[in-house]
């Protein structure tokens, strides 16, 4: 469902509030105040601050959603209050969680949807560390049963996974395997995999959607090395999906990519509502390919407030507005909207790539033809500047445009990446191609400007 071509959001005008009268003194920035102080000069204070913060459409940083439609913003709001552990109490807030992980497990081809065990998390940090726990409790189960010492777990990796999976290693104690890019290969590939596994390795996690460049890992090759280690080994490896972008864009435009529980091997899968699922943050979701796949004795029943449900999260209480306007999004665009808005993006993000590649002397790391995601840097060779002092310049026009370095043996690939997200708009797109061309200008002088964006297609 195309959203209209204009720019649609924009910060919001700070109410007219009547100044504050000498008796009513503004509250301190930074300690508890001793007394309470009128609503609306407390309001006009934090807004006052927060008018310091950037323009969340112009974070070309974030993977999360920064648009959502006024309908959706209202439900969230009229459910704010709403505590989705509260599961007797919200029923129907917890009838739409159960749907909304029927709807991904048919999404992603899970070959029993009605038996996928799944929920919704704060976000994919929690979800990717529930895949974690999953995956270590099955291998220390296997090896109780074959009477084997459990105390030395694994996990082998990408060493472009996001933090989340380092902080499971460090929290859960279990050795984290990074396979370390190369020159020209900056995510996992099934060539040097399974030089990391032995026996003690509890799974392989696979991005679908790496943070470093927008890449998707070839998670069928992954699977098929992994096939070919067990008949040559005997030991069976799980693999972990962690496609917090990707997940809820591959299905719309990669339909032809194998990835998800179509692979046999693929155990679990996270993903991030609030990221292609066009939800503000946070919410999360995971789905494990059958029952067995999540052990029992991580499921807990609780008995709270007159009801008893299952519980398989980090944390309990969770608000419940992320999950209606998850079930909403879903409702509200179906299959075909979801693949135009995605069309959309990547659309968007190729023809930035186009832009960026006539601006000498960029060269493209990732065009958008996976997530749609650019990822660029000066050519080699290129004199005068780095792209961090083209962050810092184009901070100073608005944009958040990240710089960073990739992990070592590549510390000397250094880019800038850019992320299209729903509301980013061809005129954003066309303001930020002018803004970069002048910028780059300044430190190359003669730079032609290129041309403008022309208009979307619609998918």
């Amino acid at each position: 469902m195309p959203i209209p071509d204009t720019d649609v959001i924009s910060a919001t005008a700070l109410d007219t509030l009547t100044p504050p009268a000498a008796a009513d003194p503004l509250p301190p920035l930074d300690e508890l105040p001793r007394s309470a102080s009128s609503p609306d000069v407390v309001m006009r204070r934090v807004r006052d601050e927060l008018t310091r913060d950037g323009d969340a459409q112009r974070n070309l940083a974030t993977f999360v959603t920064t648009w959502m439609e006024p309908q959706a913003r209202q439900l969230m709001a009229d459910t704010a209050e709403k505590n989705l552990a509260d599961r007797a109490e919200y029923p129907q807030i917890t009838a739409m969680e159960e749907r909304c992980v029927r709807m991904l497990a048919r999404l992603w081809h899970a070959p029993d949807p009605q038996r996928v065990r799944g929920c919704s998390t704060t976000g994919s940090s929690e979800a990717a560390m529930l895949g974690g726990l999953a995956l270590k409790r099955r291998w220390q189960q296997r090896r109780r049963g074959q009477g084997k010492d459990t105390g030395r777990p694994n996990l082998v990796m990408g060493a472009n996974v996001q933090v989340c999976w380092k902080k499971f290693a460090n929290y859960f104690e279990v050795e984290p395997r990074y396979v370390p890019m190369e020159p020209g290969r900056y995510h996992l590939t099934p060539d040097t995999l399974t030089a990391y596994c032995d026996d003690n390795t509890i799974g392989v996690v696979t991005v679908l959607g790496s943070t470093y460049d927008g890449s998707y890992e070839p998670v069928a090759d992954v699977c098929m090395a992994l096939d070919g280690y067990q008949a040559a080994t005997g030991t069976d490896i799980p693999v972990h999906v962690d496609g917090a972008s990707g997940a809820l864009v591959a299905p719309f435009l990669d339909p032809g990519l194998m990835w998800d529980f179509q692979l046999e091997r693929v155990a679990s899968i996270n993903t991030s509502g609030h990221k292609y699922g066009h939800v503000f943050p946070g919410l999360g979701w995971a789905l494990w390919r059958t029952p067995e796949a999540l052990p029992d004795e991580l499921v807990f029943e609780v008995d709270y407030l007159g009801g008893r449900s299952p519980s398989f999260t980090l944390n309990f209480s969770r608000p419940g507005a992320h999950v209606v306007a998850q079930y909403y999004s879903f409702l509200r665009y179906g299959f075909e909207g979801l693949h135009d808005l995605a069309v959309q993006n990547r659309t968007t993000a190729r023809a930035l790539a186009d832009r960026i590649q006539g601006i000498s002397p960029y060269e493209l790391v990732t065009d958008g033809s996976e997530l749609p995601v650019v990822a660029f840097r000066p050519a080699p060779g290129a004199q005068g500047f780095t792209v961090f002092d083209v962050s810092h310049a184009m901070r100073a026009r608005g944009w958040h445009l990240p710089a960073y370095t990739f992990p070592a043996p590549c510390e000397d690939v250094s880019v800038l990446r850019l992320v299209v997200r729903t509301g980013f708009t061809t005129d954003l797109a066309g303001r930020f191609i002018a803004d970069l061309a002048e910028v780059t200008r300044q430190f190359r002088p003669g730079l032609s400007m290129p041309t403008a964006l022309p208009p979307l297609r619609r998918g």
